[in-house]
């Protein structure tokens, strides 16, 4: 299979998004210690793991793999898109620039937890965006699926984490409506 890994600017925002496996209904952020173990994983300063800050966790997680989605096409509902631009509004970035005289944004001093995986996953975004490749971290189109993956096809049009599992059942689905349009 393919690799479907993001660039290391999208990586933040691929793994987070794929802390909820919908298929098997498992989200690790919900586990005890889970939110702290992903924080670690991922380098970042601890959060208070209270439920508040699990879900608003999770609610930038779900709003994220809107926006992936909306890169297969389909359109990110108006109060997910306004709650995204709430989320991250909330996770200042400052513009750094270092001794090459190479800019980049970076998140604001001494934030922590949510603010500081906020304001990590927004100067991704950025520095994606920029490079032409925020619109290729993309969510499976597959409703019982979801997974977001980094469409590394040539034209960019892949709708699919798998073309052998997801495309493929639903090219199934397909073919089995038509027939079962078909007249007898």
């Amino acid at each position: 299979m393919a690799d479907r890994s993001a660039p290391p600017s999208l990586a933040l925002v691929q793994d987070l998004a794929n802390t909820l496996d919908v298929e098997a209904g498992r989200d690790s952020l919900a586990a005890p210690g889970g939110l702290a173990a992903f924080l670690r994983a991922h380098e970042l300063p601890p959060a208070p793991a209270g439920k508040r800050e699990t879900a608003a966790v999770q609610r930038l997680r779900e709003a994220l793999r809107a926006a992936c989605l909306a890169h297969t096409g389909q359109d990110v509902p108006p109060e997910t898109e306004r709650e995204l631009d709430t989320l991250l509004a909330a996770a200042p970035l400052v513009l750094t620039v270092d001794a090459r005289g190479e800019a980049a944004l970076r998140p604001a001093p001494g934030l922590t937890g949510v603010a500081a995986l906020t304001a990590r996953v927004a100067a991704g975004i950025a520095t994606a965006a920029a490079d032409g490749n925020w619109r290729r971290l993309k969510a499976c189109e597959a409703h019982d699926c979801l997974w977001v993956y980094y469409d590394r096809s040539p034209a960019g049009r892949s709708r699919w984490c798998s073309m052998a599992v997801c495309g493929s059942r639903a090219k199934m689905r397909s073919y089995r409506a038509r027939r079962a349009a078909e007249p007898e």
